[in-house]
């Protein structure tokens, strides 16, 4: 498995003596190679949980394991394994042009020239990057600046890409190469991709399993295949509100999933 995440869980202090569980004992497994959405409305705990299996945030229980490799003794490890894009935040170096900071991202990740060469052929040839590479970010459209921001996190190889909501903002045609650029890297690499996204059309597009999160707990966990069967409907965004509405009536009344319940367990495959 390239993602294994054991009883994650994040608590936030408030103010006083008030606390605040963002994620609670939430547990998956990614397989190697696969294109995974993790979805659930604003504040669900998608971010928190994805900060944690980047290494962002420590978890205050459970544990993650990314390649057979752990945090905090990993982490380095971990590091060159991994590429992350932040739809809100950029890694690139603001005031200098593109190219710079993937000259420098190549020399930090002690990526070969024949790698960059071929990496840099393919940025150039399915984003089109050679439109804008000599610009600096802050010159950049959104959509412009996403591609770059994908290249940069692509640039070393990693095994696992984790995108947190790579096409908010951007433009029909930007989306529609963003999301085949990330179907031939998976295609010609087996890179393991985790992708958080409002957009249902991303998960049609890129995606083969699921999992929804809402209020820190995960109520789905399958394929989208399972998922339509299910709910006898390919309407997804549909079957995602009805997710939702199901997963907060539990939470509401207290009561646990039932045993015969496949809808709000996450172990949907077993029932």
């Amino acid at each position: 498995m390239s993602v294994i995440a054991s009883d994650l869980t994040k608590i936030y202090r408030l103010k006083g003596k008030a606390f605040k569980t963002a994620v609670d004992k939430v547990s998956f497994e990614i397989p190697d190679g696969q294109i995974t959405a993790f979805i659930g409305p604003n504040g669900a705990g998608k971010s928190t949980t994805i900060k944690m299996l980047t290494g962002i945030l420590t978890p205050d229980g459970g544990s993650v394991s990314i390649n057979g490799l752990c945090y905090p003794k990993d982490r380095k490890k971990i590091m060159l394994k991994i590429g992350t894009v932040f739809g809100q935040k950029s890694v690139l170096c603001w005031d200098i042009p593109v190219l710079d900071t993937l000259k420098l991202f190549k020399d930090m990740y002690g990526v070969s020239d024949a790698d960059y060469k071929r990496n840099m052929e393919m940025f150039a040839d399915i984003l089109g990057l050679n439109d804008f590479i000599a610009q600096p970010p802050r010159l950049l459209s959104l959509g412009q600046r996403m591609k770059a921001d994908l290249a940069a996190s692509l640039l070393h190889n990693p095994e696992i890409l984790f995108l947190d909501e790579p096409t908010i903002g951007i433009d029909v045609l930007s989306k529609e190469r963003i999301r085949n650029f990330i179907l031939q890297v998976n295609k010609e690499k087996k890179t393991t991709v985790i992708l958080t996204t409002h957009d249902v059309s991303d998960i049609e597009t890129l995606c083969e399993k699921m999992m929804v999160i809402d209020k820190g707990l995960l109520l789905y966990d399958g394929s989208l295949t399972e998922l339509k069967a299910l709910y006898k409907t390919t309407d997804l965004e549909e079957i995602i509100k009805r997710i939702y509405q199901e997963g907060l009536a539990a939470q509401e009344s207290q009561a646990s999933p039932k045993k015969n319940d496949c809808r709000i367990n996450r172990n949907i495959r077993a029932c």
